[in-house]
């Protein structure tokens, strides 16, 4: 039986990840020991969502193992090393904030469990498909350089720009501001190209932008668009961090993304790096997914607006996926924002009011 491999298969994308490659008829080992704890507290643990797993997927394995430790990874991939066919690696520290208050735990994380990763994979299973979680926040605050308007609810690009319908991998990523956590993942999505060129393995570095869905646990570090439907229904104060609000994301729900997985997976290639994200299909600024948050759940949301942004962070983001879509043209994102919005609501609204009463 063919083995995928994924890592944080405890996490939104993992989860995902877990239950569809499972469905395809993978055996499916989870590395996943519950660092969200740790970086989040207690109410963002995968520990539940790994004993889901566990208990509905007949196929899935749940390994409690640290990225950072290359010798138990290594031990994990030569048990299994001839049926690894696949791995998902999506285990990371995922915040800007909580990178900066402990850079050597995000960089341990995020750069050298990489590293640990796809060196137990050029030993043990080279063939096997590597797909990367990355980031857009490779390209640091070079958006911010971008000549926005400022319209009623959002930043926009002139119609005219070469990147209106979304920004490509053309964008440099030197000389300009990352935050901690960008460079530990532009670190691993550099480590991740280059053993694909340089040791001809079949890798591929997915950008994401904001990637959501219902599991999605929502922290206030982490997890926008659940985070926000949470405090509105809950009544929790929200601060929105400059640009007064009008900051735009793209969304991609983690089923489309993992949908772009398994495309890649059908037809691998080395050293393969997409953009991926809702692209102008799926977009929304924070005062659009404000309103969309309170018509959902037919109440107010307290907040408040600062004038600092987070260092780093982006005004606009939208992805461009015609270098993907050109490359797999089967796969087209297919839930929108307010959808993915009212899964959230749906899937979390009785468990977040009966916390919301104790």
């Amino acid at each position: 039986m063919a083995i995928a491999i994924v890592t944080g298969s405890g996490g939104l994308i993992g989860s995902e990840a877990v239950r569809f490659f499972a469905a395809q008829g993978f055996d499916v080992i989870g590395l996943e020991n519950d660092m969200r704890a740790r970086f989040f507290g207690p109410e963002a643990s995968t520990t539940p969502v790994s004993e889901r797993l566990v208990a509905e997927i007949g196929g899935f394995r749940w390994e409690r193992c640290d990225i950072r430790d290359a010798e138990g990874v290594a031990r994990l991939f030569a048990q299994h090393a001839r049926e690894i066919e696949l791995i998902v690696h999506a285990a990371a520290q995922p915040s800007h904030d909580w990178a900066a208050s402990d850079p050597q735990t995000d960089f341990a994380v995020n750069a050298n469990g990489t590293l640990n990763i796809l060196e137990a994979a050029r030993a043990h299973a080279p063939a096997a498909t590597f797909i990367y979680a990355s980031t857009n926040k490779v390209y640091g605050d070079r958006p911010n350089l971008l000549p926005l308007e400022e319209h009623a609810t959002r930043l926009e690009l002139p119609a005219d720009h070469r990147w209106f319908g979304g920004i490509d991998t053309d964008m440099p990523i030197d000389l300009t501001t990352h935050s901690l956590f960008g460079v530990s993942k532009a670190a691993a999505d550099l480590l991740v190209q280059e053993y694909g060129r340089y040791f001809d393995m079949p890798t591929v570095c997915f950008r994401g932008g904001c990637l959501t869905g219902p599991q999605h646990a929502g922290a206030q570090l982490h997890g926008f668009l659940a985070y926000l439907m949470k405090c509105t229904v809950t009544g929790t104060p929200y601060t929105v961090f400059g640009y007064g609000g009008k900051q735009v994301r793209d969304n991609l729900h983690a089923s489309d993304a993992v949908q772009a997985f398994a495309a890649f997976h059908s037809a691998p290639r080395a050293a393969a790096v997409y953009n991926l994200g809702g692209g102008r299909a799926a977009n929304v600024s924070m005062l659009e997914a404000i309103e969309l948050c309170q018509r959902i759940a037919g109440r107010e949301l307290n907040y408040t607006l600062s004038g600092e942004p987070r260092r780093g962070d982006h005004r606009w983001w939208i992805s461009d996926l015609g270098g993907f879509i050109r490359d797999y043209p089967g796969w087209q994102p297919t839930v929108g924002v307010e959808a993915v919005l009212r899964e959230i609501h749906d899937h979390n609204v009785e468990r977040w009011r009966t916390s919301g009463r104790r």
